[in-house]
């Protein structure tokens, strides 16, 4: 399985020096993969709960970076390690816009991009960068078709329900062909339909393994309905540590836990068929020393298993 860690794109680490040093660090510590999420709004009061235990978005959220700047400054710091998205919300801005950007993304590290998907949970996001929230679902899947063309095709044009793009010649092609790997986080019947037919793979977080791996498995047998090869779809699991200081219940894992905790969780998940599964060290009150010190706890004590 591989290991994966967040970058410090949110809170007070969120800066050059923390993305360098979290970057490197992931590289000597033997890590695989590198992620980061997208916020654009921070509003004191949301209309909509964040989606977790408490419903209370997390402070660190107040101040963010762009997803895919704060990407391409890390590939200019590594040479190994994959770079994705967890998730870039693919709906804020034109499907024409993000190709380009995605594609000089994936030239510029080497064909090192994982592009991870999500519809967002807030809907006054959507109102600031005008877009509307009814129809998320229609609207992403004519980005993808989008995008697969895009990347497929040296002239391209597209006429939609939604964006019109003229016939043009597209010259930038993404290193990985026919493009980089799409992953989709989804939760919803219609979400787990569309990770079979359309994407490379899935972004679910963290929860009890048996309800993680019956999930998979409808998405593979939908997968192998649709007329594809289950085997070529990839599960990337992000886990967001909720570390207490003595060992949690077990029916509390892995919504909080001790690292060791944890690190057993990992080891499981490994054992039960998850493909990569990342942390997120972002909302410990730890410094970044301390974080990285966890980090490089945890990854020796999964290899170690």
């Amino acid at each position: 399985m591989r290991l994966g860690l967040a970058l410090p794109t949110f809170g007070t680490d969120a800066h050059a020096d923390g993305v360098i040093r979290v970057s490197r660090s992931a590289e000597d510590l033997g890590y695989d993969s590198l992620w980061t999420g997208d916020r654009v709004l921070a509003p004191r009061r949301p209309s909509a709960p964040y989606p977790s235990r408490d419903g209370v978005m997390p402070r660190s959220y107040e101040n963010h970076m762009d997803p895919l700047t704060s990407l391409t400054f890390a590939a200019a710091h590594t040479s190994r390690v994959r770079l994705g998205t967890s998730t870039l919300n693919g709906l804020w801005q034109p499907p024409l816009m993000l190709a380009r950007s995605l594609t000089t993304l994936d030239v510029l590290s080497r064909g090192r991009l994982d592009v991870g998907f999500g519809l967002g949970w807030m809907p006054e996001e959507y109102s600031a960068v005008g877009v509307p929230w009814e129809g998320r679902g229609a609207r992403l899947d004519e980005t993808l078709d989008i995008l697969e063309t895009y990347w497929a095709t040296d002239e391209f044009m597209h006429r939609g329900a939604l964006f019109t793009v003229p016939h043009t010649v597209v010259g930038l092609k993404p290193e990985q062909r026919p493009g980089p790997p799409v992953l989709l986080a989804a939760f919803t019947p219609a979400g787990l339909r569309r990770v079979a037919r359309r994407a490379s793979g899935w972004l679910p977080t963290a929860m009890p393994l048996h309800r993680l791996m019956s999930m998979w498995k409808t998405i593979l047998e939908e997968a192998e309905t649709s007329g594809r090869n289950p085997a070529d779809l990839h599960m990337a699991l992000r886990v967001n540590l909720a570390l207490t200081d003595v060992r949690a219940e077990p029916e509390q894992v892995p919504r909080s836990g001790t690292l060791d905790q944890y690190i057993d969780y990992a080891r499981a998940a490994a054992e039960a068929g998850v493909h990569e599964l990342f942390i997120d060290l972002g909302q410990s009150p730890a410094t970044l020393d301390e974080r990285m010190e966890m980090a490089g706890r945890f990854v020796d004590g999964v290899r170690a298993g």
